[in-house]
């Protein structure tokens, strides 16, 4: 459910707006009616015609306005003639009867025109204060619009409208007992005043996206009972230097009003990454609001009540160290993927949201989803209940949970694209070798699910699928060295059978040659460059010359490690390449069958 933010009561706009609106608009209508009607019924005189009116006897009266004469006949039309001013065309009305005036120079004559000028200026600012009023509101009603663009743009949660707990967060355990002195430091600020303890000023909560960082931050907020005040990085930044400084100042002026209280930050490296001193007027803007946050963060001693900011991101290597070092980010706390048991726990909070079939099995679920993270598993679940409701059935079935998994690892089916015989055999024998090396390569490489020759979105011309079976932590060099191997083989078997090169091999090249680079560079996995790790940003020529040269190396002699495996099983190969022609989708144990081979524990939902 979504949460309302507390904000003031506002009394712009409503009925009365509509009602003032609605009187200018008639008012502004009959202001151009009467200017029609006046229009219509003017007649423009020459000076020498003017003058013959005025000898015959037909005007009845004139405002001379300069050069100017505005008139009305005596038939009642009105007229206007530009004249020469003379003394003796005065003597003239006073001989033939014209009642005339002399207007003040440079002030209209025309009461109407008057009308409609002031209409129209009433009428933009109006216009003009609405939409100002609009962009506030458009921005939570903190901030927006030209004159308060200056003002924070933070949501402020009251106590009665927070009901996440630590029990609404499924999992995570490890952060949520670390955010429970955070809890109590708000609750109970005096018990760490009298020890002498200094109350933390700032939670730095860090992970993957979609692990619950959010959710977590408003759990605090509703175990501690305080405000919430919650804005997004990207909300301080500005094309207009000093504008996000004043952001930030007017941030911790309300959340001083509200003490004690929660400031949560999300994605702060939106406005806390490492300063350039470029000086370009971009790296300006951003500095100077980073330099006010850090001002405002070491200000909090002077505070009586406990004031905490929490931020969230998922790059804190590109933070500045000033926001990370004691005094300001006191802690930083890791919200990890969930494991096995978090995954459990997480399925069965959403799974209580959907109907489903009774033989639905969470735990074979859970170990099904590893690597996925809570906003993942979400999607998941909420993909199979698509799914099941475009099959007519009124519960998800783990047949469903198994089709949303494939379109998660695999992409969905792209009916679209039609390959040639051709494209077919070399694409199968392309799955085929990288199927074939992995099932040889035993326990170094993740269990195999399914392989496929259809096209999936995405441009893949075929997929074969490898699902991990549990969880794994730790990753030796012969794994790694295996997964390089069991990507070479698609172009080891296009060569091998083909004689053909495709571009199907370049996404396969790409992750070996990362696998690679990562062995040499980072985790001193070579004899040649030996046990160290290489920062990219401080390499010499010469050493980036010995890792491109060892990358090359490994990469190189697993293709060949591949291509002699398949040219020694070629028969394997033919048969699990013919039964992908035949099939076209092929599950794990149809493999491991036509083989003749038995196939190790894997996780099947079906």
């Amino acid at each position: 459910m979504s949460k309302k933010p507390f904000k003031k009561p506002s009394f712009s706009g409503g009925p009365k707006a509509l009602l003032i609106g609605i009187i200018i608009m008639f008012a502004l209508l009959f202001a151009l009616t009467q200017l029609t009607d006046y229009a219509k019924t003017l007649h423009e005189f020459t000076y020498k015609e003017f003058l013959d009116q005025v000898k015959s006897g037909h005007v009845q009266s004139i405002v001379v306005n300069g050069q100017q004469v505005d008139g009305v006949l005596k038939n009642n039309q009105r007229f206007q003639a530009t004249v020469v001013q003379r003394d003796t065309d005065f003597d003239l009305f006073e001989k033939y009867g014209v009642d005339y005036s002399v207007a003040t120079q440079g002030v209209t004559s025309n009461f109407w025109y008057l009308i409609l000028l002031l209409s129209v200026l009433l009428v933009l600012g109006m216009l003009s204060a609405w939409y100002i009023n609009r962009q506030g509101k458009g921005n939570g009603g903190q901030g927006g619009g030209l004159f308060n663009m200056g003002k924070s743009r933070a949501k402020i949660f009251m106590p009665n409208s927070i009901k996440e707990k630590f029990a609404s967060v499924a999992g995570a355990h490890e952060a949520k007992e670390e955010l429970m002195d955070i809890v109590d430091f708000l609750k109970n600020p005096g018990k760490y005043r009298k020890i002498g303890a200094q109350i933390p000023r700032g939670v730095l909560l860090q992970g993957q996206p979609g692990t619950g960082k959010t959710l977590l931050a408003r759990a605090v907020a509703g175990e501690a009972g305080c405000p919430f005040i919650s804005v997004s990085g990207s909300d301080f930044v500005e094309v207009f230097v000093g504008v996000g400084a004043s952001r930030v100042r007017d941030l911790f002026a309300q959340a001083k009003r509200n003490a004690p209280c929660i400031v949560f930050i999300d994605e702060i490296d939106a406005v806390g990454r490492q300063r350039s001193g470029g000086g370009n007027g971009g790296s300006d803007e951003r500095e100077q609001t980073l330099n006010q946050l850090l001002t405002e963060m070491d200000g909090f001693e002077v505070n009586e009540e406990p004031i905490i900011v929490m931020a969230a991101t998922n790059r804190a290597d590109v933070l500045d160290k000033a926001l990370l070092r004691p005094g300001r980010f006191d802690r930083v706390v890791t919200v990890p993927v969930p494991d096995l048991i978090s995954r459990q726990e997480i399925l069965q909070v959403h799974l209580k949201k959907v109907k489903i079939a009774s033989d639905i099995d969470v735990q074979k679920l859970a170990r099904a989803t590893t690597g996925y993270t809570g906003a993942d598993l979400s999607n998941f679940i909420n993909t199979a209940a698509i799914l099941a409701t475009k099959a007519g059935l009124d519960k998800i079935t783990m047949t469903q949970f198994n089709e949303a998994r494939d379109a998660s690892s695999m992409g969905k089916l792209a009916k679209t694209i039609v390959m040639s015989d051709l494209e077919k055999r070399i694409t199968a024998y392309h799955e085929g070798g990288h199927t074939l090396i992995n099932i040889l390569m035993g326990d170094l490489t993740h269990p195999l699910h399914k392989v496929t020759i259809t096209p999936r979105t995405g441009g893949s011309l075929g997929v074969t699928c490898m699902l991990p079976s549990g969880e794994q932590y730790l990753q030796t060099k012969e794994e790694y060295l295996a997964d390089i191997r069991v990507s070479m083989g698609g172009r080891a078997a296009e060569m091998l059978v083909c004689n053909v090169m495709t571009a199907g091999a370049g996404s396969d090249f790409k992750g070996a040659t990362n696998i690679a680079y990562r062995m040499v560079a980072y985790m001193g996995m070579n004899d040649v460059l030996g046990k160290a790790v290489y920062d990219d940003a401080y390499l010499s020529t010469e050493t980036k010359t010995k890792i491109d040269e060892q990358v090359a190396l490994i990469l190189e002699s697993e293709y060949q490690n591949a291509y002699k495996m398949l040219e020694d099983n070629r028969d394997k190969l033919d048969i699990i390449a013919n039964l992908l022609l035949d099939k076209e989708v092929v599950e794990a144990s149809e493999i491991y069958e036509a083989l003749g081979m038995q196939q190790p524990e894997t996780i099947t939902l079906i």
